[in-house]
C-alpha cells in the first residue's frame, strides 16, 4: 500500500480497527508507525510496525527491506481529521498526500 492508497482508505471511510485488521497488526498497540521502503518515493510502499518491535528507530529493518519511519498513525489520522475542516476540505487525496510525505521528509 503506497501513501496515497492508505489516504484514500480512511478517505473512503476504513477505520483504525479495520486497518488493523487488515494489516495483522495489533490495534492495542502503544503506537503504530508508518514507515516507507528507502530510497525515498511518495510512490513507495508503506510498511507498518507497532513500536514495540522497532523500538521508535528513525529507519528499520525487516526482511530485508530498509524502511524509514515518516510518522505515527497518531500523527497520521489527525492529518485525515483536518483534512476536513473548512480551511483544507478541498484538498484532493494527491494533494494531501504530498503535503504529508513532505512533511515528513522534511522533518517540519
Amino acid at each position: 500500500m503506497k501513501l496515497l492508497e492508505l489516504i484514500d482508505f480512511f478517505r473512503g471511510g476504513g477505520s483504525f480497527k479495520e486497518f488493523c485488521l487488515l494489516q495483522s497488526l495489533n490495534e492495542g498497540s502503544e503506537v503504530i508507525e508508518i514507515f516507507m521502503e528507502i530510497p525515498l518515493n511518495i510512490d513507495n510502499e508503506l510498511r507498518y510496525f507497532e513500536i514495540e518491535k522497532t523500538g521508535g528507530s528513525t529507519e528499520y529493518t525487516d526482511n530485508g527491506i530498509k524502511s524509514y519511519n515518516l510518522f505515527d498513525f497518531y500523527y497520521f489520522l489527525d492529518a485525515i481529521e483536518e483534512a476536513y475542516d473548512n480551511q483544507n476540505r478541498f484538498l484532493s487525496n494527491e494533494e494531501l498526500a504530498k503535503l504529508l510525505y513532505n512533511y515528513a521528509i522534511n522533518d517540519a
